[in-house]
């Protein structure tokens, strides 16, 4: 591991598409990577992967692959992880023909259905899931009973979750006038915090029925039948690339939903 070439190890697992850098640290400090066989755990190590044997979990880190950006839409009952210890289906079970070693940006929880980005570039997804660019995440939830405007105020304004409030959030009532059934909301948040959105509106009184995540930056889920995927064009991966967080309007016309960012 003296050479000139050598890299740091989680540089070398996020271009080989393992993993991003952030989540390649991880996987360092848990002892899950090796170089020619001995356990490296001390953050900063270098390696060279042109000559080293390097393995995350036992699997040999390949040379860096083409990029590759695939857009799923996740049925709910399916776990957002490559493996699962209690050997649920994973979304990776949904990708048939992807040779690459992609993995998720973000998480969806199980029951959650909607977009997601899968992707090997590792620098990008790590841009993605850092709070610092405060990404748009839009969601569409049924819930249980009809939010008055203090509840839909106190989801705008933030709710207090683990001891620390929520970003403001763009909230629409879709159904808004109607007295009985479910509540239809339209939701931008700018943070991914575990299962947020159901959190929030329990919060408020009214437990999500259904929670379907429409859009994700500049990706929407339009075409996109749950379980379906395609590749992303050059044009989105350029977008995403160049993604800055803005006020998403949701505009309401005769029953449909249209949401779209503003820049």
């Amino acid at each position: 591991m003296n050479s000139r070439n050598t890299i740091r190890l989680q540089k070398i697992i996020s271009q080989a598409g393992v993993a991003s850098r952030r989540a390649a640290e991880k996987l360092i400090e848990e002892g899950r990577v090796t170089v020619n066989g001995e356990t490296v755990r001390e953050m900063g190590t270098k390696a060279d992967p042109t000559r080293d044997d390097i393995r995350v979990d036992g699997r040999r880190i390949k040379s860096a692959e083409r990029s590759r950006y695939i857009l799923l839409n996740k049925p709910a009952g399916y776990v957002t992880t490559r493996s699962d210890p209690q050997r649920r289906r994973t979304v990776i079970d949904l990708l048939h023909g992807v040779k690459e070693y992609v993995y998720p940006v973000g998480r969806l929880d199980y029951d959650t259905q909607g977009i997601l980005l899968l992707t090997n570039d590792g620098d990008l997804a790590a841009k993605l899931t850092h709070p610092r660019h405060e990404v748009d995440r839009t969601y569409e939830a049924y819930v249980s009973g009809m939010p008055d405007d203090e509840a839909i105020e106190r989801l705008r304004r933030g709710i207090p979750l683990d001891g620390r409030r929520t970003r403001p959030a763009d909230v629409v009532l879709v159904n808004k006038g109607r007295r009985v059934g479910a509540g239809v909301l339209i939701i931008t948040i700018r943070e991914g915090r575990n299962r947020q959105v159901r959190r929030m509106l329990e919060a408020v009184g009214h437990p999500v029925q259904s929670l379907r995540r429409i859009r994700f930056g500049p990706l929407s889920d339009s075409g996109l039948r749950p379980g379906e995927w395609r590749d992303l064009s050059e044009v989105e991966v350029e977008k995403l690339k160049k993604w800055k967080s803005g006020k998403v309007s949701i505009e309401v016309e005769r029953g449909h939903r249209r949401v779209r960012g503003d820049r």
